[in-house]
């Protein structure tokens, strides 16, 4: 007998799909059911929208790699058919998220309204149950269907920090202290008992599994079916018992995994299309994508010279090179991004943005921090050309400049969130929407400049049809007017791509080939470079020499990058200084970088090792305010003493021990390694 063809990867997909569809119908009938209302009946339909979930999630990441080259034969209307199946799995999502979000809703007020009755049947439940769990161990090794009504999980947790009740039902425990959990539930607070036999509702995130419990765990993981089974039913009752299918183990470990954004998204807190922000992720995996790395000067692939550093011996300074993206962009504002709900306090308002390829982040991981009115709390704006005292973090005049040849190169935008949440005091950001920007067309031609409305996109950069909000819908039916007023309701960046004049393009091309800043801080970048070139290029005495080269100002300037209020501080100074300087000073290139240097040593250097100063911490009003007042006082004192010498020796400056390191630059260590 022949063998049967494979069946072709989209048809196969179809057909999985059109089987899911018939599962997520299923379900939502059954939630319509009367005996759907019962507490047990909606933790199951609850447990099976995450299954299903996932399911959805896989066959989406696998119908986003499909092509048509997969095809085992001509497929007509290729596109088309993706596009009909990415949307009906985008409809199912959609549906299982509102069935999630509405059983979570019947949860709190069922819990609100019998909070005062379960204080007062406590005791008595906890005498029953125990009466229960005694009779059961007799009828269990008897009739093993006869299982007892409710049984508690009994799973013992440590606390990880300290917790004040917030509401009645909660109950306070300290750090280390040992838990007993009684009940999960799906919205994150479950039900503990402590050592003095006390319950009441605790965070899930402020709990970790003890070790003699994972151990136990794993051990019942590893036995028979019947083992497994047996474990599902302690964790659900009776109702597990009716759950026998292989993907059930699976389940159980997804809801006991859902993170802070899972339940603030459950709880209707956000929109279902926020996520932790992906870039601030990046950012906070070490210096690769941080500014400071980018500024420093590039090796060429056999790391006996530089690759973006070279001097200039006609002009008498480091040579301009130009990048095949050189650009300015200015970040106008931000319409209609959707509000967090009440449980969160917003800490600030910002967009990250990078030179992105589809796939890779290319550069470092700019962020312009966003102002708003509380009469327009959905309307984001920024502060374009920033002069005077005004911070370049909050600078809408960004540069872009990028050597890479990818065809997809284009501008990543990612709208976040910083927030602490009220109940527990949990610090996260979140991703508000996101936007790619391609900076070149398919036939290699630059992109006009112009301003750009760009509608955000939900999920992380990495998903293709996620929404922001579903209840605000891309997808719009009904009249043309009504499809317009729907849109104009849509989530959205305003930007524009500005020309540049001989002036500017000639500005930018003394940058590093690949780099990402505010327009505001530019011309003090420009001074690092052309001293960086004086004393790596011209100064040195062998360019074979790798000796450690005495520089306070090249060892520490890059550390500006990461602290904007500082960087704020020296660009005050030396905007002072230079209104002191005559015409003929101000054309003097080499005046002006022996001026520059002075400035920086009497502002920058003693501010980076002051014990004073109190550490940078992004999103924290009061550490900023803080550090503000300290700035400020000491630039005060410079100017009325001028200069920083009378500051650095009162006996009440405190300074960080002398290191080597505040001295000397070592550019091997320093310097971008070219591994192409």
């Amino acid at each position: 007998m022949l063998a049967r063809r494979p069946r072709d990867p989209l048809q196969a997909l179809r057909r999985r799909n059109r089987e899911l569809k018939q599962q997520v119908d299923s379900l939502l009938s059954e939630s319509q059911l009367k005996g759907a209302v019962e507490p047990s009946k909606r933790r199951d339909i609850y447990q099976r929208c995450i299954q299903l979930k996932q399911t959805i999630d896989e066959n989406k990441n696998t119908l986003q790699k499909l092509s048509k080259a997969d095809e085992l034969a001509p497929v007509g209307s290729y596109n088309q058919r993706k596009e009909e199946e990415r949307d009906l799995l985008d409809r199912l999502t959609q549906q299982l998220q509102e069935l999630a979000v509405t059983i979570s809703k019947e949860n709190i007020k069922e819990e609100d309204a019998s909070s005062v009755e379960e204080e007062e049947e406590e005791e008595e439940e906890s005498e029953e149950s125990d009466e229960e769990e005694e009779e059961s161990e007799k009828e269990e090794g008897e009739k093993q269907e006869n299982k007892p009504r409710q049984q508690a999980t009994s799973e013992g947790y440590v606390a990880i920090g300290d917790f004040t009740a917030q509401q009645a039902g909660d109950l306070t425990f300290k750090k280390g202290e040992f838990l007993r959990v009684i009940e999960e539930k799906p919205d994150g607070w479950w039900v503990a008992r402590n050592a003095k036999g006390n319950e009441g509702l605790v965070p899930r995130t402020y709990l970790e599994v003890e070790e003699e419990e994972e151990e136990e765990e794993e051990s019942s993981e590893e036995g028979s079916e019947d083992d497994v089974e047996a474990g599902d039913e302690g964790i659900q009752g009776a109702e597990a018992k009716q759950r026998t299918d292989s993907h059930w183990s699976a389940v159980r470990k997804a809801v006991s995994e859902i993170t802070t954004v899972d339940v603030l998204t459950t709880m209707g807190a956000i929109p279902s299309g926020f996520r932790p922000s992906t870039l601030a992720q990046l950012l906070q995996e070490g210096n690769q994508f941080q500014a400071s790395y980018f500024l420093q000067p590039e090796l060429t692939s056999s790391q006996l010279a530089f690759r973006d550093l070279m001097w200039d011996a006609k002009a008498g300074t480091i040579r301009s090179i130009p990048s095949r993206v050189s650009l300015i962009l200015t970040l106008w504002s931000c319409k209609m991004i959707p509000l967090p709900g009440t449980s969160i306090q917003v800490l600030s308002r910002h967009v990250r943005l990078c030179v992105f390829d589809g796939s890779k982040v290319l550069s470092n991981i700019h962020t312009v921090r966003a102002t708003w009115q509380p009469k327009k709390p959905k309307t984001w704006t920024f502060s374009p050309q920033v002069t005077g005292i005004l911070p370049c973090l909050l600078d809408g005049d960004c540069f872009i400049r990028s050597n890479s040849s990818s065809p997809d190169i284009g501008i990543l935008f990612e709208l976040g969130i910083s927030y602490i949440r009220n109940s527990t005091g949990e610090r996260g950001e979140l991703s508000c929407g996101w936007v790619f920007l391609k900076l070149f067309d398919a036939s290699g031609v630059p992109v006009p400049t112009k301003t750009y409305e760009l509608f955000l996109n939900g999920g992380t950069p990495y998903e293709q049809g996620v929404e922001v909000d579903p209840s605000v819908s891309r997808r719009a039916h009904g009249s043309v007017f009504h499809q317009m007023m729907m849109m104009r309701r849509q989530p959205q960046l305003l930007v524009k791509l500005r020309s540049l004049n001989a002036r500017s393009r000639n500005v930018l091309s003394f940058l590093p080939e690949t780099l990402i800043g505010s327009m505001c801080s530019i011309h003090l970048l420009i001074f690092y470079r052309q001293i960086l070139g004086d004393v790596l290029l011209k100064d040195r005495m062998s360019l074979q020499s790798a000796e450690l080269i005495s520089h306070p100002m090249l060892a520490s300037f890059p550390k500006l990058l990461e602290q904007p209020d500082v960087m704020d501080a020296l660009r005050s100074s030396w905007a002072e200084k230079e209104n002191t300087l005559k015409r003929s000073e101000k054309r003097d290139k080499e005046f002006l970088k022996a001026m520059f240097l002075l400035v920086y040593h009497d502002c920058a250097l003693p501010l980076l090792h002051s014990t004073l100063l109190p550490p940078f911490k992004w999103a924290e009003e009061e550490t900023e305010a803080a550090r503000w007042k300290f700035i400020a006082d000491f630039l005060k004192q410079n100017q009325e003493n001028e200069g920083a010498l009378q500051a650095l020796l009162a006996p009440a400056g405190v300074h960080e021990p002398f290191d080597l390191s505040e001295q000397t630059y070592d550019f091997l260590g320093e310097v971008r390694k070219n591994v192409t």
